[in-house]
């Protein structure tokens, strides 16, 4: 069944009118073709302190998720196991620790070890997938990633990670900008900021990027697996 076009979390918070302005977005939604997935910095600081509420797990682990994060694992690992039966590429981004002060945002940071920025072991890259180290929020920013797209062929993305105000929007706005059909993956998305999230998802979903339920994608990525077979 044809979702709506609206059928979002945003829905609590946005109200009619901004709706009404944002009419003349309103199109077909879907998975591109020649897809990749771009997962954003998966990293296991997004994870510390466990799956509690974010105010209680940043106090003592700053940057962290928390329950935001963990409540977007066992999605992420139906989308990643999903993507890999049918051939489609799972790519990585995360950063360096020591990044001799280049930043992604202009976040206060405490010293912090390598570790931080591996990525999360239940979401670990399997042999031979590409890893991408940046400095900045966006993903393309500075890095070989347009180039190694360009190689495999790749027409369109799939994006998944955090933080969707983040480096999520960051990483978007430049991969539109770059000529790729974009597709955000809410229950795959996540903020510290329910609110960010929120109107962050709204204003890629009508500008940058097709936001679609998980359910919806694996559905397209397990059709794509059986014309393979």
């Amino acid at each position: 069944m044809k979702r709506d076009f609206e059928d979002h979390c945003w829905k609590d918070i946005v109200d009619p009118e901004i709706l009404e302005i944002y009419k003349a977005y309103e199109r077909e939604i879907f998975v591109g073709p020649k897809p990749a997935v771009l997962a954003i910095d998966l990293y296991n600081k997004a994870y510390l302190g466990g799956n509690k509420p974010v105010p209680e797990v940043n106090r003592l682990h700053s940057g962290s998720c928390g329950e935001n994060a963990w409540k977007a694992i066992a999605p992420t690992q139906a989308l990643f196991k999903a993507a890999r039966a049918a051939g489609v590429p799972v790519i990585y981004s995360t950063r360096h620790a020591d990044t001799a002060g280049v930043k992604s945002t202009n976040r206060r940071m405490k010293e912090e070890s390598e570790d931080q920025y591996g990525i999360f072991d239940q979401l670990a890259p399997e042999p031979g997938e590409l890893v991408i180290y940046k400095e900045r929020a966006s993903a393309f920013f500075g890095t070989p990633l347009i180039a190694h797209l360009r190689r495999l062929g790749v027409e369109s993305l799939i994006i998944c990670g955090e933080s969707t105000s983040g480096c999520v929007r960051a990483s978007t706005v430049d991969a539109y900008s770059y000529g790729f059909h974009n597709v955000l993956v809410e229950e795959c998305t996540y903020d510290r900021s329910m609110l960010s999230h929120k109107v962050n998802l709204f204003d890629l979903h009508h500008k940058y990027a097709d936001v679609m339920h998980i359910e919806d994608v694996l559905a397209h990525l397990e059709k794509s697996q059986r014309k393979a077979a």
